[in-house]
């Protein structure tokens, strides 16, 4: 309708906001997905953070999602506690192509540090340490009631 008066009586005409057309409703996840900048998708998986537990990490994860970067978050390893599904370190990771401005984002925001973490030992490497320091306590004690 282009007619800005009523041709017949002259009365400005004015725009219905409850005739217009509605758009049909989006969901959570069609909400999110428009938030993301593709730029931001492209290469594997790496890791730009650490959580505490769940809820600290879907808080990074949506920090990083309002600046266009999409995130996954998983348990870290060797931690599992079935019995407390949101309990538990978490990781947060980005694609490659996400993982500086996700770091830059992060350290001025102040959740992560400058200095690398050293990620937990793991498997073997993790078993022997164990069994070698469990050893070393042991021939203390004994020692010391020699």
């Amino acid at each position: 309708m282009s007619e800005r008066f009523c041709p017949a009586c002259g009365v400005p005409l004015v725009y219905d906001p409850e005739r217009r057309p509605r758009e049909p409703a989006r969901s959570e996840s069609q909400r999110r997905a428009r938030k993301i900048k593709s730029m931001y998708t492209e290469g594997p998986l790496v890791q730009v953070a650490a959580a505490r537990h769940q809820a600290e990490a879907d808080f990074i994860a949506n920090l990083l999602l309002e600046e266009g970067i999409p995130s996954v978050t998983r348990r870290s390893a060797g931690f599992d506690v079935p019995d407390f599904l949101a309990a538990g370190p978490r990781d947060v990771l980005v694609a490659q192509s996400a993982a500086a401005p996700a770091r830059d984002m992060l350290l001025q925001s102040e959740l992560i540090d400058d200095q690398p973490s050293r990620p937990p030992p793991r498997g073997r490497a993790f078993a022997a340490i164990a069994l070698v320091a469990a050893a070393l306590v042991v021939a203390v004690i004994i020692l010391l009631y020699l």
